[in-house]
């Protein structure tokens, strides 16, 4: 990076870091909205991206589902479906937008790491030095079927095979610079001459989602930005602490990860209005159905004959329940549901009205100068480097961000007011790599 692109910041503040995730593979949507517009369509694509480049946001993040969950056996009717391939969509939005930061998230259990580094060479190539690789694991045979390898990685082995994924990738970039390629490894053999020229980022800018002590490890030792979720700022600060401090193991200086947990963000004129609209929505989110899904996802059996507006299960959950497919496991599903339970009883929660107490993820709620200074005091105390903000609307549900708090953020000296650069890894602050000679 050049002294012409790095950063500018005269106030000696920590600058903020923001990044638009595209709704529609969560709960956090709202299609019955009927604002809410289609998640096929490229012009869903388009408005989003061209709002979060409007407010000069580092980049534009797409998730990813290899197989539609299933929940009692059959497609869960409340997901979505049919949402196109992401690499494919960022390299149509590479030619209408000019700055934005482009992520794809491709899984490193079910694709091979030459054709990825490929895919994400031309992106790189074709957006000018904006692509972003999220990489995610997957270690259930569910997923599985859908490939030639079927479920065979056992889960203690889905991270090694990850790190050597991306240690291949990088050789493949490295490669198109004349470096040689030759790998031979626990998973991956790979040795031959490479057509792409290096990347204009010399690596694509590398995020990882996950919050396990693999992940924070693999994070600090192969990601760029770690994408998380942590609802206070105290756990914010002790995540940082830790991930942060992994990284001199690795030969790293702490600015080399940003820390960006994923956030929502709803705005009133008086903070009263502004936690009225949000409790609508969190209703909109957690339809009754919605809170029986959540409920048998931890309990894993059919809760069906309960009434969303009554009280939890006095039941004891069935561990490694085969009810939900393609779902993130919850962990200690009997440790989960007596916190529930504790906290049901202590407020007097329905099952419907304690699952939106306790499956929100991290939210900024409040008049727009109220929410720019708690994203503020986050970025300030060292919590989070930023956000990646997930809107509950499809397309349109960054524009009131972008118009009422971008500009708060600005004024307090910790966002920029332009690109400073013309990549990524300008907008992040992270320097090219060197190219590694053997």
């Amino acid at each position: 990076m050049t002294s012409a692109e790095m950063p500018s910041n005269p106030a000696g503040k920590r600058q903020v870091h923001l990044a638009a995730h595209f709704p529609g593979v969560n709960s956090t949507t709202v299609w019955a909205d009927p604002r809410s517009r289609s998640q096929i369509d490229f012009t869903s694509f388009e408005q989003l991206a061209r709002t979060a480049e409007r407010g000069l946001f580092d980049f534009f993040f797409l998730a990813e589902g290899l197989r539609l969950r299933e929940h009692k056996g059959r497609i869960h009717d409340l997901d979505v479906v049919g949402r196109p391939e992401s690499i494919t969509v960022l390299n149509a939005l590479a030619g209408v937008t000019d700055r934005l930061g482009l992520a794809a998230t491709v899984n490193a259990t079910f694709n091979e790491p030459y054709e990825t580094a490929r895919r994400f060479a031309a992106l790189d190539h074709l957006s000018a030095g904006r692509a972003a690789w999220n990489v995610v694991t997957s270690s259930d045979a569910f997923t599985g079927e859908n490939f030639r390898r079927g479920g065979f990685l056992d889960r203690a082995d889905r991270y090694t095979r990850a790190a050597e994924f991306v240690d291949v990738a990088r050789q493949v970039w490295d490669a198109g610079a004349g470096r040689p390629l030759r790998h031979d490894g626990r998973h991956f053999t790979v040795e031959g001459p490479h057509g792409v020229a290096r990347p204009p980022q010399g690596h694509p800018v590398v995020i990882q989602a996950g919050d396990s002590d693999e992940g924070r490890e693999f994070a600090a030792r192969a990601a760029d930005v770690i994408f998380t979720r942590h609802g206070t700022l105290e756990a914010g600060r002790a995540f940082s602490a830790d991930v942060k401090g992994r990284l001199a193991r690795y030969g790293r200086a702490r600015d080399d990860l940003k820390i960006m947990p994923g956030a929502t963000c709803v705005l009133g004129d008086s903070a009263a209005e502004a936690q009225e609209r949000a409790a609508a929505i969190r209703r909109q989110q957690v339809s009754p159905q919605n809170a029986l899904l959540a409920l048998e996802q931890v309990w894993g059996v059919d809760l069906s004959g309960y009434d969303p507006d009554g009280p939890l299960p006095d039941i004891d959950p069935v561990p490694d329940s085969a009810l939900s497919q393609g779902r993130t496991h919850r962990g200690d599903v009997f440790a989960l549901a007596e916190k529930w339970r504790a906290l049901s009883l202590e407020k007097g929660l329905s099952i419907r009205q304690t699952v939106i107490e306790t499956t929100g993820r991290q939210s900024f709620v409040g008049t727009p100068d109220a929410v720019a200074a708690e994203i503020d005091t986050f970025v300030q105390a060292g919590a989070a480097d930023g956000f990646i903000l997930v809107p509950h609307l499809t397309p349109g549900g960054l524009d009131d961000f972008v118009d009422r708090v971008v500009p708060l953020l600005q004024e307090r000296g910790v966002f920029r007011s332009a690109y400073a650069g013309t990549t990524l890894r300008s907008h992040l602050g992270l320097a090219v790599p060197e190219v590694l000679h053997t």
